[in-house]
């Protein structure tokens, strides 16, 4: 186990209102356990509200001390989809190759996925990316990008295991 701590949070309207359930977090609760190898997760599901969701970001990085930040929901183009527009608040530093790298892969799956607004970036020593809504969107973009998550932290942290391989090109 890596030891890291996680943050998940679901946004989206309906599911913070009881309508219908969370069809996705343990499929990221499973992705990240198999990825990332941690069961350290802390859980919120909100409104499509960018104060709150801006609040709890912040709360979970900075006073939860959380890794990585995951959000789902709220990437599209619906009026209530204020994710991304939160996410580039709260961040510093945008990082925006992990963003690019989920469309992308999306884009094998559905031409819709350039429809996404998702972005990703760090905030202090933690790093912060948007996951669409929609569970396979949410499997395949994380599958896209998890190899990439380690070094991510550990470069963030300055960790002696961030790796070196890049691949002869001199990054």
């Amino acid at each position: 186990m890596s030891g890291w701590k996680i943050g998940i949070i679901t946004a989206s309207d309906s599911i913070a209102g009881g309508e219908r359930e969370d069809d996705r977090i343990q499929l990221v609760r499973g992705l990240v356990k198999q990825h990332l190898h941690t069961e350290n997760i802390i859980y919120r599901c909100l409104p499509d509200d960018m104060e709150e969701l801006k609040e709890h970001m912040i709360e979970l990085v900075d006073r939860e001390k959380c890794d990585i930040l995951i959000t789902t929901g709220g990437t599209g183009l619906s009026p209530r989809d204020v994710t991304p527009e939160v996410t580039s608040w709260v961040i510093d530093r945008p990082v925006p190759g992990l963003a690019e790298e989920m469309r992308r892969a999306g884009l094998k799956q559905s031409r819709r996925a350039m429809l996404t607004r998702a972005v990703a970036g760090t905030r202090g020593n933690s790093l912060i990316f948007n996951l669409p809504g929609n569970p396979k969107g949410v499997e395949v973009c994380f599958i896209a990008i998890a190899d990439m998550l380690p070094d991510a932290v550990h470069i963030l942290q300055g960790s002696e295991e961030a790796g070196e391989d890049w691949g002869g090109i001199g990054w």
